[in-house]
């Protein structure tokens, strides 16, 4: 279904309406268009409600977005964290990789525009849904939890990647006084994504979701993101340890572990087990280039037009895990070599080693078109959400060990025992970096610790006073993205960050 609803540019920041076509979900992906609203009767109905807020599903594929040099939002936030390569003829994913970029890189825009896009809907739904009559009180409340989330989830990218950032909960126009607003402290923000997602806890979502749907475990377990977030850099609030162990911890009973690493990233398993929420695809409606991007260059791996190599591993990073580790085993996490498409006979040898955890098995045998989900919430994010808080507040106590050593189990690896306080923190930390490898986690785990792991030592430190695997020392501006020249432009209440 499709609304037909003008675009508005506000102050070059918001959207007061925004198209919305589809659903980020596969139960929604297959809606043909029945209707057209318009901005007249676009919230009579509860048909149009579900419609509307389907629509905040989809605005989460700008991360997936990009150009064919591969400057999508995904592979930008890893080149920051500084353990990976990137293709040769891209000039802004070189610019990061070595600290040069600038605030016109396109993709700060691309990543500002949308969240925006997807706040302005959110404040539509909200103050729209409990209006519509008649409407089942159950599904108004569950669409309203959507929508609060998704308000959270928007402005919880906003406030980590740029800081103090304009903070509009409320639907705009052209004569609104938040039409060319300032800038609202950290602080604030965050304390209105709490709001949002305690307001989505107590919607009345299931604990999980299958569909792909916002379910209770992704509220929480962003919601427990959120506190450990809180409880580091640039806030310390460090009480907030303790609300992130409680918030996680029954998440920890409501999904469990694949035991084959080939179910992240097949279809047979989209949004089940493990996987708490995704970007959901599906070919004939919404593709991308996950596996084009993240193949070796120009090497004929699989029906794609292009093979890109534009996030590539550094092969430091890959030998940084422990000795006999399943993860790095040949199409485990990662490969080096491959059947050539059409002459299987022939194996490619890479000579590098790429992403098979993003290797999308049923594209690269048939079409070419990748419907693979991206994952932005799992179980082990949630058990080591858990781990850090917890040891945080008690030290390694006996289920902090049990939710590292579930992963480790998988992975082949001995449990972890006997360790201080410092030296579990640590190893916690370090398995966030390989279990969450290339999962857009690296970068806000730099940003709220203010240590780097490095791969050359399996060590961590201040980045600002050591050298990433390309020998590039992290310039403190680069704990947060500049404000989109664009935006600083058009509206002259916004400030730049430092430095940039």
């Amino acid at each position: 279904m499709k609304f037909n609803l003008k675009k508005y540019r506000v102050g070059g920041l918001l959207l007061i309406l925004a198209a919305t076509t589809g659903s980020g979900c596969k139960k929604y992906l297959d809606e043909k268009d029945k209707s057209n609203f318009v901005k007249s009767n676009y919230f009579a109905s509860s048909n149009q409600a579900q419609t509307f807020v389907n629509g905040l599903y989809n605005v989460m594929y700008f991360f997936q977005n990009g150009d064919a040099y591969g400057e999508s939002p995904f592979i930008t936030l890893e080149l920051f964290a500084g353990h990976a390569t990137s293709l040769g003829q891209s000039v802004n994913n070189g610019n990061v990789i070595h600290q040069r970029t600038d605030a016109v890189n396109p993709g700060f825009e691309t990543v500002w525009y949308n969240c925006y896009k997807g706040i302005a809907n959110s404040n539509l739904a909200i103050e729209n849904i409990p209006g519509i009559s008649p409407m089942d009180d159950g599904l108004k409340k569950k669409l309203i939890g959507e929508a609060y989330f998704f308000r959270a989830f928007y402005y919880y990218h906003l406030v980590r990647l740029y800081g103090d950032v304009p903070l509009i909960t409320k639907s705009q126009s052209v004569s609104s006084p938040d039409l060319y607003p300032s800038r609202t402290p950290v602080a604030d923000v965050y304390k209105q994504i709490i709001a949002d997602l305690q307001a989505a806890e107590a919607s009345g979502m299931p604990n999980t979701d299958a569909t792909g749907r916002v379910s209770l475990g992704a509220v929480k377990t962003l919601l427990a993101s959120v506190y450990l977030t809180t409880a580091g850099f640039p806030l310390k609030q460090t009480e907030n340890y303790a609300k992130a162990a409680s918030e996680i911890q029954p998440v920890l009973g409501w999904y469990s572990l694949f035991t084959d690493y080939a179910y992240l990233h097949d279809n047979a398993h989209k949004n089940q087990q493990e996987l708490i929420f995704q970007i959901n695809y599906l070919v004939g409606t919404q593709t991308n280039a996950i596996p084009q991007l993240t193949i070796p260059f120009n090497l004929l791996v699989g029906a794609y037009g292009d093979h890109l190599g534009a996030m590539i591993p550094t092969n430091q990073f890959v030998a940084s895990y422990e000795s006999g580790d399943l993860r790095t085993q040949e199409r485990q996490f990662y490969f080096s070599s491959y059947p050539q498409y059409g002459n299987p006979s022939n194996i490619i040898q890479f000579g590098e080693h790429a992403l098979y955890k993003y290797f999308h098995v049923e594209s690269a045998a048939q079409s070419g078109n990748s419907d693979e989900n991206w994952t932005l919430l799992r179980l082990p994010e949630a058990q080591l959400i858990y781990a850090e808080a917890s040891n945080e507040v008690n030290g390694p106590t006996a289920d902090a060990y049990a939710a590292v050593n579930a992963i480790r189990a998988r992975a082949k690896l001995a449990p972890l025992s006997n360790l201080t306080k410092d030296t579990f923190r640590e190893a916690i930390w370090r398995e966030r970096y390989h279990e969450l490898a290339y999962e857009n986690k690296a970068y806000f785990d730099m940003q709220r610790t203010h240590m780097a792991y490095l791969p050359q030592s399996n060590t961590f430190a201040d980045p600002t006073a050591s050298q990433t695997e390309q020998g590039v020392t992290f310039k403190t501006q680069y704990y947060l993205w500049p404000i989109p020249q664009r935006e600083i432009s058009t509206n002259s209440k916004l400030t730049q960050n430092p430095g940039w």
